[in-house]
């Protein structure tokens, strides 16, 4: 890579890192995550490894986001009338286990009755997810 490509890369790593902090820092304050860290030792919850927060709150996120996309897909919202008689509709979830960067998680994959649904959050026969800074959700 020519060091002004490196450059540019870098340059966009940290906007990239700025927004994402800044959203951090919107959305969880600094007394939030010191309640965070206070309740995880007072309950003996790790941040990260099997059983932590960190990849309890990355599941959530990851499945929200699946079922977010399944909607979009289908062009409903779950329960919603318009979807009887559709010709599609959802179908439950596959269990699906992934790499992440902090640890495996086992994630519940939205199915549609026609298998046309396509995650772009966690595709098709992905196992691991690269960082997941590079993820960007639309919604």
């Amino acid at each position: 890579m020519n060091t002004t490509k490196k450059k540019q890369k870098q340059d966009l790593d940290q906007d990239v890192e700025s927004g994402a902090r800044t959203l951090r820092r919107e959305l969880f304050d600094d007394e939030l995550i010191d309640q965070l860290l206070a309740s995880s030792g007072e309950r003996g919850v790790s941040l990260t490894g099997q059983g932590g927060f960190l990849p309890e709150m990355i599941k959530a996120v990851l499945e929200r986001g699946m079922q977010t996309e399944l909607t979009g897909h289908l062009g409903y919202e779950h329960s919603d009338a318009v979807g009887r008689g559709s010709g599609n509709s959802r179908n439950g979830t596959s269990a699906k286990t992934i790499g992440t960067e902090v640890g495996d998680i086992t994630l519940a994959q939205p199915r549609d009755r026609n298998s046309t649904f396509t995650s772009a959050l966690v595709p098709k026969g992905q196992r691991r997810l690269g960082g997941l800074e590079d993820m960007i959700i639309a919604g």
